[in-house]
């Protein structure tokens, strides 16, 4: 990781500092934005940005079929199933639909028949069990559910229920009874999506149609000239996911081509997606870190690969350099965000992206301050301290968790990541760790607070905590320090097995150490820092 400079030599025109103000801002251009009292959907000016005639090149193409959806085919199908989404399933502006899918090519169509007249989106993973499907459906106030047979089994028996793999919704498709199109204001709730913020508990971030359209807006400046037709991403990231939603939503803004990683390619894991990425010819892709780690080893052309996107957990510098060496020609633009806050930095172009270690400098229309974690006292360039947030795409809040605002918003609305950071001399800005405490498994937000209560449920178990440890290929894995009951002999296969009935594979315990007492406060919590030799033993191997 780089050394940062010392505060004495920055230069606020090369780092976005403002010794008035103590905050950084973007160095890219501003990018304007609509009135923001003005009514607007997502849907409606994602397709404003779009030319007429409309693109002749597929909008959606499924990576194991080939499967295609054109761009008018697209358009005429979200205005049939808004307009039967209203007339036929009574939906209205701001009934929360919730979504239990796999990736499919109808999928996307359903987010922006949704978000065209104001209904909002809240996508889970379809890894969930009934239990964590349970508690997220009352979490977004859910009135409607989209499933498929498959995961429809994990919904609530009182939910009404829409399976995207039925007659009848395939028949909302090709509807003919059009509604006029509603009023939606900026300001209105677009997504609820599920985030554990800077503590262990699950959360429902409300973001706004505002939120996407001034990402998408800054997307779309970004591109300078649409190349329609010869831009091809891979969605390696799933649609549920904050990074895979937005990637989803902006591909249509930009006139591109999203090729979807169903689960007939994702069952091959990193092969099938690699190899997907070479059958279609993809210009781009979103990666994890363990698939870019994993893309370093497999022998494939890749020839028409141009970027590749990696975010949603640290990327190790000797991996970023193996790839740099063995695909010189394209582009490793790490980027950082959060769901609560979009995207807050990202590298563009052949020299940001040599700045290995960073994630970029911070996005357009987007202004970020570091302070110090204890006082609060902002901090200059070089100097590590926890990044505030404040722009367009920042959510309007955790949904009936005023609690959680409270400790997540300062009084002048400034939006706490719990990432400690620091941004250098030339404005890029570092992550150097989290002060929150989720474990980042794969990309995937482990909580945890929610294992802890799980582990708990244990008869054997009288306490436990749940701590990191890193792992190359995992990013980092969950890891289980258990006091027994006296007399008991419970084992670490039990241990596992029983958290592993109860939850999502990708937050299973991995590894389970028996020890005499957990340090806590005087409040309660659990003092994680003093725990931290406790699971500094051999490389932990299995996944």
């Amino acid at each position: 990781m780089a050394t940062p400079p010392p505060a004495s030599i920055a230069d606020g025109r090369r780092s976005g500092y403002c010794e008035a103000t103590k905050t950084f801002c973007s160095l890219r251009p501003p990018v304007p934005l609509p009135p923001p009292d003005a009514p607007l959907s997502f849907t409606a000016f994602a397709f404003s940005l779009l030319p007429s005639p409309l693109p002749a090149h597929p909008v959606l193409l499924d990576a194991a079929t080939g499967q295609e959806l054109s761009f008018p085919a697209f358009r005429s199908q979200v205005r049939a199933l808004a307009g039967a989404l209203c007339s036929r399933a009574g939906l209205r502006r701001g009934d929360v639909a919730f979504v239990l899918a796999p990736a499919r090519l109808d999928v996307p169509v359903l987010y922006f028949a949704l978000l065209s007249f104001g209904a909002i989106v809240s996508p889970a993973n379809p890894a969930l069990t009934a239990a964590e499907v349970a508690g997220l459906v009352a979490l977004s106030g859910a009135s409607v559910a989209f499933a498929v047979s498959s995961t429809a089994a994990k919904l609530p028996a009182n939910l009404p229920t829409v399976l995207l793999d039925s007659d009848h919704f395939r028949s909302f498709m090709h509807n003919d009874d059009v509604q006029e199109a509603a009023t939606v204001w900026q300001s209105d709730t677009a997504s609820i999506q599920f985030s554990s913020g800077t503590t262990g508990r699950v959360k429902a971030a409300a973001l706004s149609h505002r939120s996407f359209i001034a990402m998408a807006a800054g997307s779309h400046a970004l591109t300078h000239k649409p190349r329609y037709g010869c831009d091809r991403m891979l969605l390696g990231a799933p649609m549920f996911h904050s990074l895979g939603f937005y990637f989803a939503l902006k591909a249509v803004a930009l006139g591109q081509t999203t090729v979807l990683v169903t689960d007939a390619v994702a069952r091959h894991g990193v092969r099938g997606v690699v190899e997907a990425a070479e059958r279609w010819a993809v210009t781009e892709m979103t990666a994890s870190p363990p698939v870019v780690m994993a893309m370093v080893k497999e022998r494939r052309g890749l020839g028409a690969l141009e970027r590749v996107v990696c975010g949603g957990a640290p990327l190790p510098t000797t991996a970023a350099e193996m790839f740099r060496r063995r695909f010189p020609n394209v582009h490793l633009c790490m980027g950082y965000g959060s769901t609560e806050a979009g995207g807050i930095s990202l590298m563009i172009g052949p020299e940001e992206c040599t700045h290995i270690g960073s994630t970029g400098r911070v996005s357009e229309n987007v202004e970020v301050k570091i302070v110090d974690p204890v006082t609060g006292k902002p901090l200059s360039v070089g100097q590590k301290g926890e990044l505030l947030v404040r722009g367009p795409a920042v959510m309007t809040g955790y949904v009936g968790d005023d609690e959680a605002n409270a400790c997540t918003f300062d009084s002048e609305g400034w939006l706490k990541t719990g990432d400690l950071c620091y941004i250098d001399n030339d404005g890029f800005l570092f992550v150097v760790d989290r002060l929150k405490e989720l474990i980042k498994y794969k990309g995937y937000q482990v909580p945890p607070a929610e294992l802890e209560l799980v582990l708990q449920t244990l008869p054997e178990v009288v306490e436990a905590a749940v701590l990191p440890y890193p792992h190359e290929e995992a990013g980092q894995i969950p890891v289980a320090l258990v006091v027994r009951q006296p007399g008991s002999k419970v084992t670490e296969a039990q241990v596992m097995d029983h958290v592993a009935k109860r939850v999502a594979p990708y937050k299973k315990i991995r590894k389970v150490l028996f020890v005499d007492s957990i340090p806590k406060s005087p409040a309660g919590k659990i003092l994680r820092r003093q725990l931290t030799n406790c699971v500094q033993f051999g490389t932990v191997s299995r996944l």
